[in-house]
């Protein structure tokens, strides 16, 4: 189930998404996202980034075409395979996804505990690292509502890049974070994609695309009539 694919970690191939499930365009999308590479798309609604990280995921119903994930699609694949394949994506997301009665230390963990067959206290070792990366003083223990919200972000980061994700799907969160975050977030994209790992970056204006560029191997914006390339330069 983990043979690492050789073609393309992510493809859409003309896939049209349910608009009525989505909100997105029902128009063909198309893009192919090879290990190692990073595509930053503008979005500039948030509500549409996340519905177009949830059609890679294999989350969102298909009118027609295809996703497929390391050379599996997921309209093929049974519960059990998709929940194995998901254990390889790390994702930030704007939507509210933590759980307010367990400690945020859980809510980062789930994933990897649902999706995967690793032990506990190998996800908590990692974890507890990666939040060290991230400028957390430790693995944080209260409840998310106890946070600050820099916090909450250097949290959904560490459980982002939790488990060396095959792909990440990342929605901007890092809008006036301190210096020291984006530095630390930057500097795990690179290492992910030094992994072979795949990254889409999606960002709400082309301010943020050419800030970053130099980490872009391709650039998108999402529009009404689907995802256009953008011409670096």
């Amino acid at each position: 189930m983990y043979t690492r694919a050789t073609g393309p970690v992510l493809e859409l191939n003309k896939a049209v998404p349910s608009f009525d499930e989505s909100g997105l365009p029902p128009v063909p999308f198309s893009m192919k996202l090879m290990p190692g590479e990073c595509a930053i798309i503008e979005v500039r609604d948030n509500s549409r980034a996340t519905a177009f990280a949830d059609m890679c995921s294999g989350l969102v119903p298909l009118v027609d075409g295809a996703v497929k994930f390391m050379g599996l699609d997921w309209a093929d694949l049974r519960d059990r395979e998709k929940n194995a394949l998901r254990g390889r994506i790390g994702r930030m997301s704007h939507r509210p996804s933590w759980p307010d009665f367990l400690g945020t230390y859980m809510g980062i963990g789930l994933q990897q505990l649902h999706h995967t067959t690793r032990d506990m206290s190998e996800v908590v070792i990692e974890a507890t690292q990666l939040s060290s990366w991230f400028g957390l003083p430790g693995l944080p223990v209260l409840r998310p509502d106890m946070l600050s919200e820099t916090d909450l972000i250097r949290a959904s980061c560490v459980r982002a890049f939790l488990g060396n994700p095959q792909i990440l799907l990342l929605e901007n969160l890092l809008d006036a974070c301190p210096a020291d975050l984006e530095e630390a977030f930057v500097g795990a994209v690179v290492a992910a994609r030094n992994k072979e790992a795949g990254v889409i970056w999606l960002v709400r204006n082309n301010t943020m695309q050419r800030r970053y560029r130099q980490l872009a191997t391709s650039m998108w914006r999402l529009v009404d009539d689907g995802l256009v390339a953008v011409r670096a330069g």
